[in-house]
Order: C-alpha cells, then sequence, then structure tokens
C-alpha cells in the first residue's frame, strides 16, 4: 500500500487495514519467521511533525516461527506497536562521505520522493519484534549433535563429548 505523503498536511491520516495469510512471502533463505497463520491487522496514523512524518501503528496476527534450537515451526502471537519518523531526500541526494547519526537521528528513516510503502515499514517492524533468540519453549532441549534426534520429543543416548577435540587427548594422561 503506498500513501502519498503530500496528502498529509494539517490533519493526522489514519490507515486500517487486514493483510491476508498469502501476504507474507520470505526471500531470505533460512528465514525464521515461516509465514502467517492468521490475517494481519493493522492500523497506523501517519502526522506531518516540521519536515519529518510521524508513523504510529500497530500489529496484531500470528507468526509461523522456525526454533533456533530443535527447528519445528510454531505459532506465536505478535501484537506490537511502533513509532517510526520518515524524512524525504531529494531523488539525485548521494551522500559523499560516511556522516555520524545523532541519537535522535537513529529512529528516523530517508525515504525518497514523497511516497511511502506501508508494507516495507510493516515488514521491518515484525522482524524489529522478534527476540534475538526464537524458541519453541523455554526450556527447549535442541537438536542431539550426534544422531540429530529431537531431544524434545524423544530422549537420546548418545554421548556427547565436553570440551574441544584437542584437549581430549589431554584427558586421557589422567
Amino acid at each position: 500500500m503506498i500513501v502519498d505523503l503530500t496528502e498529509i498536511l494539517e490533519k493526522p491520516k489514519q490507515y486500517r487495514f487486514s493483510l491476508p495469510i498469502e501476504w507474507w512471502e520470505s526471500d531470505i533463505p533460512g528465514d525464521q519467521i515461516q509465514g502467517l497463520d492468521k490475517p494481519l491487522e493493522v492500523r497506523i496514523t501517519i502526522e506531518r511533525i516540521g519536515s519529518r512524518f510521524a508513523v504510529n501503528g500497530s500489529l496484531n496476527t500470528g507468526l509461523l516461527l522456525q526454533c533456533d534450537r530443535c527447528l519445528d515451526i510454531f505459532h506465536q502471537d505478535l501484537t506490537c506497536e511502533f513509532q517510526v519518523y520518515l524524512e524525504s531526500v531529494p531523488d539525485d541526494w548521494e551522500p559523499d562521505e560516511e556522516v555520524e547519526l545523532l541519537e535522535e537521528e537513529m529512529g528516523v528513516d530517508l525515504i525518497r520522493g514523497e511516497e511511502v510503502e506501508l508494507e516495507d515499514i510493516i515488514r521491518e517492524q515484525i522482524y524489529l519484534s522478534l527476540p534475538m533468540k526464537i524458541l519453541c519453549k523455554e526450556d527447549c532441549q535442541g537438536l542431539c549433535p550426534v544422531c540429530g534426534a529431537n531431544r524434545n520429543r524423544q530422549p537420546c543416548c548418545c554421548q556427547v563429548v565436553q570440551g574441544h577435540p584437542a584437549f581430549q587427548k589431554l584427558k586421557a594422561l589422567k
């Protein structure tokens, strides 16, 4: 959904829509988000603040995620609120050198032209709402490094050698 920012003058503009389950398509190999399992409900308000635009929104859906330890696919509800600031730069603008950003500039996205794609912002906010380590449950046992069995489903009798293999010979000297 493309929004023309020139239409937002004095009053904030509100958008409320739903994206179907099929909307999520990942081009990233090994993406931990496998898809949506219910429609994505979106509420966004855009208002002009000086030369910037404030985008306030909320997302509500269910995600199908892949566990980092056991690689199982599981459901996780997602409800998040976000705020992003947009600032237009001229179409011919090219930074000549690296510029250090101030702390207040860290939450500002630079856009070219006077249009913004809301779906890009939504996708970015979904990724930002995920934890660094995605686990199906807090005490996930993961996969056995020897046989590859999922330790959450079945116990494994493999002997896992602790420590670096180079030091195993030193243990034998005892």
